[in-house]
């Protein structure tokens, strides 16, 4: 049995907004797996457990540029929101976008090698460091190059997205990009719902139902409502459109004669798990230290 400790509980606390001794029950039965016990919690609490698990701990900025058919989304990180607010680190990032259109880096070493003003990017961001006196890296990026038409959305600068489509009205474009930011699809499509999020709610949905002590073949009908409800929630086109939720989005578009071929959204420090300090501990060891010598 893996030991339960106080950190492993405000961390899935963190992450879920649980009651403190439902996470260190859930890590129990869990034996210690994180991503285990958020599911148990997810079957036990329903979405109030899921309310905070998107929530962004690393800070940094996005930013985007399009020229044309041409265009670049990038996600910069450093280690506090002051330094977002930096005029310096923005123009860093703006112009690493910038860059990455106009060159087409291969990955986050060839952008750092691409020459800005006599030096590297990478030679400017460490000079930024020292200047700044806070580390900062380049995270993520992507670049698009279509026949068709780009847009982009940026929610203040912590959420970015880019849309490829096709249509004679502009606005459309920006408006799907605008509910992307709001919505967060993770796909065009339901068919295009990546398969691990699937079975991972359909366990979900399937221990849930378990639990409603109904026949099987009610069970069955209930995880596959479940399922199907969530494909539609993350899927764009069956999203119900902000500007107007009498219809989806597929149904605005295609009143609208416009297409939408893809999307990219970025949201700064998705994924990122950011160190948390023990203030409390971190004094106790310094007089624990102070002690000894």
């Amino acid at each position: 049995m893996a030991a339960i400790t106080a950190a492993m509980v405000g961390a899935l606390r963190a992450k879920t907004d649980a009651p403190m001794m439902e996470c260190k029950k859930a890590l129990t039965e869990a034996d210690g797996d994180m991503e285990r016990a958020e599911e148990i919690l997810r079957v036990k609490l329903g979405s109030k457990a899921s309310k905070a698990s998107s929530r962004i701990t690393a800070e940094g900025v996005v930013a985007s540029y399009i020229s044309g058919n041409v265009g670049a989304l990038v996600e910069v990180n450093c280690e506090t929101d002051f330094v977002t607010k930096n005029d310096d680190f923005i123009n860093l990032a703006n112009t690493c976008a910038k860059l990455i259109a106009e060159h087409n880096p291969a990955d986050i070493a060839a952008l750092g090698a691409l020459p800005l003003d006599g030096k590297t990017l990478e030679e400017v961001r460490a000079a930024l460091v020292g200047k700044i006196g806070e580390n900062m890296s380049f995270r993520r990026f992507a670049r698009f190059d279509t026949t068709g038409k780009l847009t982009s959305y940026l929610h203040g600068t912590r959420i970015g997205v880019v849309v490829e489509f096709d249509g004679a009205d502009e606005q459309v474009g920006k408006d799907v990009a605008m509910h992307i930011a709001a919505m967060k699809p993770v796909a065009l499509s339901t068919e295009q719902v990546p398969a691990d999020l699937i079975e991972k709610e359909r366990s979900v949905a399937s221990q849930k139902a378990a639990e409603s002590g109904k026949p099987a073949d009610i069970v069955e009908k209930m995880v596959e409502g479940s399922v199907q409800k969530f494909l539609k929630e993350v899927s764009l086109f069956n999203q119900p459109f902000v500007k107007n939720d009498k219809q989806t989005v597929e149904q605005m578009l295609k009143a609208a004669n416009t297409a939408v071929k893809s999307f990219t959204m970025f949201v700064v420090g998705e994924g990122i798990e950011k160190k948390v300090d023990d203030f409390a501990a971190e004094v106790a060891a310094q007089v624990a230290a102070a002690k000894q010598a």
